[in-house]
């Protein structure tokens, strides 16, 4: 029997999208549309507008006189703050909707809802979180510096209209951590889904007005990177661009965006180690977890994925065989069936690059110690490879330098500090790394050695209120917490001078 999704979509009530400017809902200009297929069975799941130059232009444009009339930003702290909160709540309320159509965008199973990477919970966190910096920024008074009598000030000011394009692994929280601190900061926005995952982002989006926000503060543009992502970082009033997925993509958006100056925000994955040493709390639970960031939910298709184990000779065994028993209990199928597990690679084009990569791996001398192959099968037209160990593998070959963004593990030994933290860094990228020890001298010796954004000890996790980003190509600026918030901001300065009149 083969799987099929397609009477999930009324269960979900899935409709095809539409565009929204400036409050109104519509299809595009031209008529055209892009059929998106569910990548665990192939099936037709539903339509989108395909946004052109007119439609983003028109999108663009709703969002500059929204900022320009101040309907969102002149509104007083406090009515925001309320909005923001109010919107937190209705996120909760529809979490279970929400979930369903994330489901029929990308696969990611309902039982892998609660965990914070694809948790509707953690979208509405950060909303909570940034409208609490509404009222609280601010920019200081300062003594003149070099005489005369005048009142020196700084302001933080909303950086503008801004261009939210969003990837479709993580559609919940990678919506909120730049939706979040934008509208808090009083941007106004042009959100552009991924195409793989579009659904649940319109769905978002349409509650936006329940919680109060003005029309032409948020709108819509749907569609693939060209035409729509194209027209939309290149468009002349767009101040800022947030971007989150492929460096290709990533630096294509460096290079349009010189030409106006655009403020940037990049997040553009990684090729994260865990380091394991003899000492760690437990072998077993290291590896399980590490084995778990590339294989559940998501199915190693996440920026963060600790894709590389460096571990230490003395346990190096002992770690394989739990991440291998790890591997072995991860199940794939229906998103909607509470025994699935993990999602299938989100097209034909990922689950081609994955297969290639695990080749080259076999083909440079790495070990297979499980995996490999697709799933056949009742779910063979499904985008479905087994979790995949390599062992004996060497920091240079490809299966260790190249985003896999599939469910494969690089397991690489070493046998002292200076070692594993020199081939931990020997990378392009720079996103987050894991460390597993007891030593609290070594962890935060090494914390600071590590060349990534964040460092989990014993543990990984990302929160709103902390700064997530890249060192190197893994991309620049952060998200979440203040310094999420300042990144949606200009800082001005004020130069009065004092007395009964301005001379």
């Amino acid at each position: 029997m083969t799987l099929s999704l397609l009477a999930r979509r009324d269960e979900v009530g899935l409709k095809d999208g539409l565009l929204l400017i400036d409050g109104t809902w519509r299809p595009a200009a031209s008529g055209a549309t892009w059929t998106h297929t569910h990548p665990a069975t192939g099936e037709a799941i539903g339509d989108l507008a395909v946004a052109g130059l007119s439609d983003v232009d028109e999108a663009v444009r709703a969002a500059r006189r929204a900022f320009d009339d101040g309907r969102w930003s002149g509104t007083r702290a406090g009515e925001r703050v309320k909005a923001l909160h109010r919107y937190a709540d209705l996120l909760r309320e529809h979490a279970d909707e929400l979930r369903g159509l994330q489901a029929l965008d990308n696969g990611v199973p309902l039982s892998f809802g609660p965990v914070y990477a694809t948790s509707v919970g953690a979208a509405a966190d950060a909303f909570d979180h940034h409208a609490g910096w509404i009222d609280k920024i601010g920019g200081q008074t300062l003594t003149p510096y070099q005489g005369g009598d005048h009142l020196a000030m700084t302001f933080r000011e909303p950086v503008g209209v801004v261009a939210a394009i969003l990837p479709w692994n993580g559609p919940f929280l990678l919506y909120a951590q730049k939706l979040a601190p934008a509208l808090a900061a009083g941007c106004t926005v042009v959100v552009k889904p991924s195409e793989y995952a579009t659904f649940c982002v319109l769905r978002m989006v349409e509650l936006l007005a329940e919680a109060g926000i003005p029309d032409g503060v948020v709108n819509v543009v749907t569609g693939p990177g060209d035409p729509t992502g194209e027209a939309l970082v290149t468009h002349p009033l767009v101040d800022k661009v947030s971007f989150t997925g492929s460096r290709a993509v990533g630096k294509r958006i460096v290079a349009a965006s010189a030409d106006t100056l655009k403020r940037v925000s990049l997040e553009l994955g990684g090729k994260s180690p865990t380091l394991v040493f003899p000492d760690a709390p437990d072998i077993g639970l290291a590896a399980m977890t590490t084995m778990g960031t590339v294989t559940m939910g998501l199915s190693g298709q996440a920026c963060v994925a600790h894709t590389r184990a460096l571990v230490h000779r003395d346990v190096h065994d002992e770690f394989i065989g739990a991440a291998e028993t790890m591997a072995g209990a991860i199940t794939y199928g229906d998103p909607f069936e509470a025994a699935t597990l993990a999602s299938p690679l989100i097209n034909t084009k990922q689950l081609d690059h994955v297969l290639g990569l695990i080749g080259r791996g076999k083909e440079q001398g790495a070990r297979v110690v499980c995996g490999g192959e697709r799933v056949e099968g009742d779910l063979a037209a499904g985008n479905f490879v087994r979790p995949t160990i390599f062992a004996d593998v060497d920091n240079g070959m490809d299966i260790a330098r190249q985003e896999v963004f599939g469910p494969v593990l690089a397991v690489i030994p070493f046998e002292t500090e200076d070692e594993a933290v020199a081939i931990a860094n020997d990378t392009e990228y720079g996103l987050g790394a894991g460390l597993y020890t007891t030593d609290a001298r070594r962890a935060f010796r090494l914390a600071r050695r590590l060349r990534a954004g964040t460092v989990g000890i014993n543990g990984f996790q990302v929160e709103p209120h902390l700064p997530f980003g890249g060192f190197k190509e893994s991309g620049i600026g952060r998200e979440g917490g203040r310094s999420a918030f300042e990144a949606y901001t200009e800082l001005k300065t004020v130069l009065m001078p004092l007395g009964e009149e301005l001379m």
